[in-house]
Parts: C-alpha cells; structure tokens; sequence
C-alpha cells in the first residue's frame, strides 16, 4: 500500500501539483472514493498542506524541462489554495518557463470570496473546469457542492469571466456519461460562453 503523500506527481508527460485534500464539493464520481493514488504517485491524500517551499523542494526531484505542463490539479479543489497557486505559478514561470494549467470545479470565486480570475493573468495558461452535465438541477445532484444552488451559475459565470484573462478556459465532461443530446447542449454552453467544450475519457 502506498502511504507516502504526494505533492509533485507524473501524469502522461505534466507535473501535477497537489495542494490540499479540501473541497467544496462531494462528487458522487470522485476518484478519491476509490483510490488512494494515481499511477505514478504515491499516496495523494496529504498529511498536511504543503508550504511554498515543500513544493519548490518537490519539483526539485524532477527532470522539469522534459514536461510539458505544470498543472494545479489532486484529491482536493486547487482553488482552495489559490494564493499559494499563484505564488507557485510565479515560481514556475520564472525558474522553468512552462505552461501552467488549473483543473477546477470552477466555484473559485465563491471559495475566495472574490474574483479570483483578473488574477491568473500572465501566469495561468489553460483553466480546465468541469461542467458535468449542462442541466444545473443534475449538477447538483452530482457534485453535491457546500454551495448549493449558486454553485452551477457561479461556474459559468467564472468561464465567462477567466476568459479574459487566461488565453485557454476548457468546460469538460467525461466520455460515456451524457447523452449525444446533453453533449450538444454543452457545446451550445461552451459556444455562448466563448470558450472551448472537451469530452474527457473515462477513468476509473
């Protein structure tokens, strides 16, 4: 069984970097219902919050010139740490000049208690969010978040509002989950707010 926590870890050929095991949602689908760890990492559920140096000295166990991107992205919600996500952002720009990308539910704002995406600008290159499902009452019911119902329009809003400022904003569903009609209605989601709709694959 692998116990050591992980805060640097190999996933394809990025780095993803996992800040804490806080979330304000409960997904019904998460992957930390079933796992402890991915592939190439040992234990992701962390036995504290990594500080800015522990996750400076992390990256130094890594070959970081032969990845292609950095991304903010473990068993909890990024955002939840989005002051040291942007401390570290700044660290990784200026010492290995890599593209940075966030994986996020997208209730940042309502996390942070403020407009978090004029803040990403010039650091933050890609922000992934995961819509889910394009019905906000389905959403509810699947990601069960501490917000309740603001939580859907509060996701969009935020898509709409990282869009300009960060040059990439991905709304994602998984693959096999929804239906052709749904995955349309996504699109259409995607194509009102300006940004771009990816169906991930599966993973179990």
């Amino acid at each position: 069984m692998k116990k050591e926590m992980t805060i640097v870890y190999k996933v394809h050929n990025n780095l993803y970097v996992n800040l804490t095991n806080r979330c304000s949602c409960a997904c019904t689908f998460c992957l930390r219902q079933t796992r402890d760890h991915m592939e190439d990492s040992n234990s992701l559920w962390l036995s504290h919050e990594p500080s800015f140096e522990e996750v400076k000295e992390a990256f130094e166990a890594f070959d970081v010139a032969s990845y292609n991107e950095i991304v903010f992205c473990g068993f909890g919600e990024p955002t939840e740490r989005f002051d040291l996500i942007l401390e570290v952002s700044k660290y990784v720009k200026e010492t290995y000049h890599k593209p940075i990308r966030i994986n996020t539910n997208g209730q940042g704002d309502l996390i942070n208690n403020r407009s978090i995406a004029p803040e990403m600008q010039r650091l933050i290159d890609t922000v992934s969010i995961s819509l889910n499902t394009p019905d906000a009452g389905k959403y509810h019911e699947l990601v069960r978040s501490e917000f309740g119902e603001k939580a859907f329009d509060a996701m969009l809003a935020f898509a709409k509002e990282a869009k300009k400022y960060v040059p990439n904003v991905v709304l994602t569903t998984v693959a096999t989950t929804l239906t052709p009609q749904e995955e349309a209605a996504c699109q259409k989601i995607c194509d009102d707010l300006g940004v771009t709709y990816r169906i991930r694959p599966w993973e179990d």
